[in-house]
C-alpha cells in the first residue's frame, strides 16, 4: 500500500506526518514526529528569520527526509505558513530547504484555510451545517466560514500566538495589566475587519484547529462530547489563572512542554475573543490541522477520485467576491468567462493545457475588468495589481502572479518580458500565459457592447485557419469586427489564421482577422 507524506513547518514547531492508504478515503498513521523549532522567533518584530531558527530548520527536514526515505513514502507535500510570508529572507531559507533535499512551498492564508477545511471534515460531520473554522498558528490566525460544505468566506490575520508573545508579552513572565490591555486593542484592531461578519451570523459549529486548541481541550473539556470540545466558561478561568503565573509555573501545574507553556496564554486570550465574537460557548478541537489535509489531498488524488470541478468552483466563487469588492460589471465577466471556457474546451486539441489551466483562466476571465474601478485608462494594469496583492481561494500566490499576467494581457500590449511580472515567470508559465491571454481577448472582443448576445460558440480548427462561429438573436456585426481586430496574438500564438463567422436571426456576417 503506498504511503504519503505531509510537513508543515509551522511558526512555532515543524511537523511531519507519513500515512499509509489502501484507498481512497482510506488511510490510517504510519508515524508523526514534531520538532520543537520556532521559526516565527523575532521575525514578527524584527522581519527576518533568525540564522539560529533556520539551521535548526535545516537540521530538521534533513532528518524528516531520512525519515521518508527509510519510510518508503511516495509522495510528500511540505509547505510553510506565516513565518515565511512575513520575512524578508524567505527566498534564503526556501532554498536552504531545498539543498536540504525538501522542496518546502510558501503557501498563503487562504491555501492554509482549504487544506485545513479539508482535514476537519474528515472528523466533523459539516454537511448542511454553518461552521467557523478557527486555525491558530504561531504567526497567523485562518478564519473561514463554511455554509453547506462550501468555503463562503476566508481570512487570514495576523494575530498568532508566537506573534503576541513576541510582540506584547514578556516571554515567560505572568502578563501586567497594561500588557493585557495593549494585547485587547491588538485584537480588537486586527478583528474589525471581520466584526461585522460576525454580528450577522450564527453557527452550529465553532472549530479550532492547531496545538494550542487541542491542549486547551484536554485542560477544559466540555463533558459529554462525541470530539474533544472546549467549555469556554473553563478557558476564561484558565486564562485568569495562567495570565499570572511564569511559563515554567505553568510547565510543572499542567505537565506542558516548554514550547507550548509560554504561548498558552496568548493562545487563550484568542480562544475567548472568537468565542465572544462568535457568541458561543463550545469550540470543538477536532485534533487534526493542515498536515491532515494535505495527506487527504494526496491520498484522493493518488486513487483518482479528487474532484477538480470542486477547485474550479471555489476558485470561481472566490474570482466573483474579488470582483464585487470593486464593484464589476458582473454580467459581462460572466459572459465573458462562459465564451473563454467554451473556447478553450473547443481548442484543448490546438492549446494542449489541462484542467488546472481552464481554472486560471476563468478566475482571469471573471476579473479581467476590475481595474475599473482604479480608472479606466490603463485598467489592464491596475487589473494586475490587484489579482498579485489579493487572496484568492485556490490560488497560490504564484498562480496570483499567471493570473494577473493573463489578465493584464485581454487587451492593449502582448506579453513581453520588458514587463516585471511577466519576466519573473518560467518558461513553461509564459507560454500558458500566451495561450491562455490570447483566448481571453477573443472571448472578451466578442462581449464588446457588454450585452451578452452571443449564446453559443462553435470551433472548427484546421491546419491553416481557426473558424469560430458566433450565434445569438441579436445582430453580432460589432463582436466579429471586434474579435478580427484582437485576434492578433492568438494568431502569433497559435500559427494560424482566425475566421469569425457569426450567425443571428438578422443577420449573418463573416469577418476576416
Amino acid at each position: 500500500m503506498p504511503k504519503f507524506a505531509s510537513i508543515d513547518v509551522g511558526s512555532n514547531a515543524s511537523r511531519l506526518l507519513i500515512v499509509q492508504a489502501d484507498g481512497p478515503g482510506r488511510f490510517t498513521t504510519v508515524l508523526q514526529s514534531r520538532m520543537p523549532v520556532r521559526l516565527g522567533h523575532s521575525v514578527f518584530v524584527t522581519g527576518k528569520l533568525d540564522p539560529e531558527s533556520v539551521e535548526e530548520l535545516v537540521r530538521a527536514m534533513r532528518a524528516f527526509k531520512t525519515t521518508m526515505e527509510n519510510e518508503g513514502v511516495e509522495a510528500y507535500r511540505a509547505v510553510v505558513t506565516a513565518s515565511a510570508r512575513d520575512a524578508e529572507n524567505s527566498e534564503d531559507m526556501l532554498h536552504r530547504v531545498a539543498d536540504a533535499g525538501i522542496e518546502l512551498e510558501a503557501i498563503d492564508g487562504t491555501e492554509e484555510a482549504r487544506l485545513v477545511k479539508l482535514a476537519v471534515e474528515q472528523r466533523v460531520p459539516l454537511g448542511d451545517k454553518r461552521a467557523l473554522l478557527c486555525d491558530l498558528g504561531g504567526g497567523s490566525l485562518e478564519l473561514s466560514e463554511v455554509n453547506h460544505d462550501e468555503v463562503r468566506f476566508s481570512t487570514s490575520l495576523q494575530i498568532g500566538t508566537v506573534r503576541l508573545l513576541e510582540s506584547f508579552l514578556d516571554d515567560g513572565k505572568p502578563v501586567t495589566k497594561a500588557q493585557e490591555r495593549l494585547l485587547g486593542e491588538y485584537l480588537d484592531r486586527m478583528l474589525q475587519p471581520v466584526r461585522e461578519s460576525f454580528l450577522k451570523r450564527s453557527y452550529d459549529v465553532v472549530a479550532g484547529t492547531g496545538g494550542n486548541f487541542e491542549t486547551i481541550a484536554e485542560l477544559c473539556p466540555m463533558a459529554g462530547t462525541a470530539l474533544p470540545t472546549i467549555d469556554v466558561r473553563k478557558a476564561r478561568a484558565l486564562l485568569a489563572k495562567m495570565s499570572k503565573m511564569k511559563a515554567t509555573d505553568r510547565r510543572k501545574e499542567y505537565g506542558l512542554r516548554p514550547d507550548r507553556a509560554d504561548v498558552i496564554v496568548p493562545a487563550l486570550y484568542v480562544l475567548v475573543t472568537i468565542a465572544d465574537l462568535a457568541r458561543t460557548d463550545t469550540i470543538v478541537a477536532p485534533g487534526v490541522g493542515l498536515k491532515e489535509g494535505i495527506v487527504a489531498e494526496l491520498v484522493h488524488k493518488h486513487f483518482r477520485v479528487w474532484d477538480y470541478k470542486v477547485d474550479e468552483s471555489q476558485a470561481a466563487r472566490a474570482a466573483v467576491q474579488l470582483g464585487r469588492r470593486y464593484h464589476f460589471d458582473e454580467p459581462h465577466a460572466t459572459q465573458v468567462d462562459r465564451l473563454a471556457t467554451q473556447l478553450f474546451d473547443r481548442l484543448r486539441a490546438l492549446h494542449k493545457l489541462d484542467d488546472h489551466d481552464r481554472v486560471l483562466l476563468r478566475v482571469a476571465a471573471l476579473v479581467h475588468d476590475i481595474g475599473d474601478f482604479v480608472h479606466f485608462a490603463a485598467h489592464h494594469k491596475h487589473t494586475q495589481y490587484i489579482v498579485e496583492h489579493s487572496d484568492v481561494m485556490g490560488l497560490s500566490p504564484e498562480h496570483r502572479v499567471v493570473v494577473g499576467c493573463i489578465a493584464r494581457y485581454h487587451r492593449r500590449a502582448p506579453p513581453s518580458p520588458k514587463h516585471a511580472s511577466f519576466a519573473s515567470l518560467g518558461p513553461e508559465d509564459r507560454r500558458r500565459v500566451r495561450k491562455l491571454s490570447s483566448i481571453l481577448r477573443l472571448a472578451d472582443a466578442l462581449d464588446r457592447g457588454h450585452r451578452s448576445k452571443v449564446h453559443q460558440l462553435d470551433v472548427e480548427v484546421g491546419a491553416q485557419e481557426i473558424v469560430i462561429r458566433a450565434s445569438g438573436r441579436e445582430d453580432l456585426s460589432l463582436e466579429a469586427w471586434t474579435a478580427a481586430r484582437k485576434a492578433g496574438l492568438f494568431e502569433q500564438t497559435f500559427r494560424r489564421t482566425v475566421h469569425v463567422v457569426v450567425d443571428s436571426a438578422d443577420d449573418a456576417a463573416v469577418a476576416r482577422a
